[in-house]
């Protein structure tokens, strides 16, 4: 379904992000995968992805740094000859009441989850443009959808990933470049590990599908919209959150 194409992934050693990268090795992409990670972690995960029979490459950067995303960029364009899928799926969340939350928290989540992507689609987009092909896939989350308490940062960070996927994608399409977001729900990943069982049931409960989400369902529903088979989607937010926010 990828055969021959180049993705760039950003957090993608571990979670959601490592789900997505090995659904694009099996299906014969070529991937680059951006993450702040231990030099072990980021070598473990680039063994594991190369067994999976492709080409993948790990890069050791954060993505709040302008000069990672064009280092990044790079190292497609010479290794790879371009990109042809970018995912922003780096994001971090650091959960306080508004009135106990510093300014430092409120940008830091900021600077992660929505400064980050946007660097990484100006340079990545400028590779795309110069083929006139490509898709863009944003992490949002329904916290960016309907907002939740505790999480005025993320929220607003993600709120912000969706207003930029929709103004990129009016941007971009006539360059032949699609710019899609996921948004998905509660899935278990390092982020929800500190939950005890209980509080995971109680959140199952609240979904209507009535299970949590795993990171292999965020992973099909990017490789769909990285695909041919969404070559008429653009500028969407595609929910994947077991019917959470009906």
């Amino acid at each position: 379904m990828l055969k021959g194409k180049t993705a760039i992934i950003t957090g993608g050693v571990q979670g959601i992000g490592k789900a997505i990268a090995g659904k694009f090795c099996e299906n014969g992409a070529n991937v680059i995968i951006c993450d702040r990670c231990s030099e072990e972690a980021a070598a473990e995960t680039e063994k594991e992805l190369k067994a999976l029979g492709t080409q993948v490459e790990t890069v050791r950067g954060d993505v709040t740094d302008p000069e990672t995303a064009r280092a990044v960029a790079d190292i497609a364009k010479k290794k790879f000859g371009g990109a042809d899928i970018l995912v922003n799926n780096a994001g971090i969340t650091n959960d306080k009441l508004m009135m106990r939350m510093k300014p430092e928290d409120f940008t830091k989540v900021i600077d992660v989850n929505l400064n980050g992507s946007f660097y990484f689609m100006k340079e990545i987009s400028a590779l795309m443009v110069k083929q006139r092909s490509g898709a863009i896939i944003n992490m949002a989350s329904v916290s960016g959808l309907r907002g939740n308490p505790a999480q005025v940062n993320y929220s607003a960070s993600k709120a912000g990933v969706v207003g930029m996927t929709l103004a990129a994608a009016k941007e971009l399409g006539r360059r032949g470049i699609r710019v899609n977001a996921i948004a998905p729900g509660f899935v278990e990943t390092g982020m929800t590990a500190v939950l005890t069982d209980e509080q995971k049931a109680a959140a199952a409960e609240n979904i209507a599908l009535g299970r949590t989400g795993k990171p292999d369902d965020i992973a099909n529903a990017a490789l769909f919209l990285a695909s041919d088979m969404s070559s008429y989607i653009t500028g969407q937010v595609i929910g994947v959150d077991g019917g959470i926010t009906m």
